[in-house]
């Protein structure tokens, strides 16, 4: 499979992120994905599931939502990561910036957020229902999306290891305040992080055949 794979900077509002960009030559959509809880884009667990959907024709973009002074900050506090906010508005500013059709031609874009992350990509999908067609989540606090949760009309799949008991009831929640096409699924046997032999698989599976399904053209 021929890919474009490229280190960039990406203007989201008044900051400059660092980002991996990874086009396939038949890209057909677009995957951004949002991190959290003090994860990067060097997110082995994230990073593995973006290869499985370069595989599937899907392009995708790996970016640290925080400045380098932030994670400084966030590494001593914890407190940015937290901040569903800012990150909403560094990924709302990612979106725009792929919707010009420069970084990868204009492509229909999803969103991947795990944890915290998920929340941020909840309510860019609210913010953004013209340009953002699917999100997927992936032992996310979906929760935090609060009041965004009704506005959302991306196709969205939320994503829970059924050990991963707190998670699940809060994914439970948040699924009764999205739209009936939403849908959570258990990863049999999975705690949190998705470590155990074959539940990260499952994931990635689940991922390529939801935007497939979700991602128009």
């Amino acid at each position: 499979m021929d890919t474009r794979t490229t280190e960039t900077t990406i203007p989201a509002g008044d900051v400059r992120l660092t980002g991996d960009l990874v086009v396939p030559a038949d890209a057909r959509g677009i995957v951004l994905f949002a991190h959290g809880s003090g994860s990067s884009r060097h997110s082995p667990r994230n990073r593995m599931v973006a290869e499985a959907l370069n595989r599937h024709a899907l392009a995708t973009v790996l970016v640290d939502l925080l400045t380098r002074d932030e994670e400084a900050l966030d590494d001593r506090t914890g407190e940015l990561r937290f901040d569903i906010g800012l990150l909403t508005g560094r990924l709302v500013g990612i979106v725009d910036w792929l919707a010009t059709g420069e970084p990868a031609g204009r492509l229909p874009i999803g969103l991947f957020g795990a944890s915290t992350g998920a929340a941020a990509a909840l309510s860019a999908a609210a913010q953004r229902p013209d340009r953002v067609y699917a999100v997927v989540s992936r032992g996310g606090r979906p929760d935090l999306a609060g009041a965004d949760l009704p506005r959302v009309r991306a196709g969205t799949l939320l994503l829970v290891g059924g050990l991963d008991d707190e998670v699940l009831r809060l994914n439970n929640q948040a699924l009764a305040e999205l739209d009936a096409g939403a849908e959570l699924r258990v990863v049999p046997g999975a705690t949190h992080l998705f470590e155990e032999p074959g539940a990260l698989d499952q994931v990635a599976r689940e991922a390529a055949e939801w935007f497939a399904g979700h991602l128009p053209g």
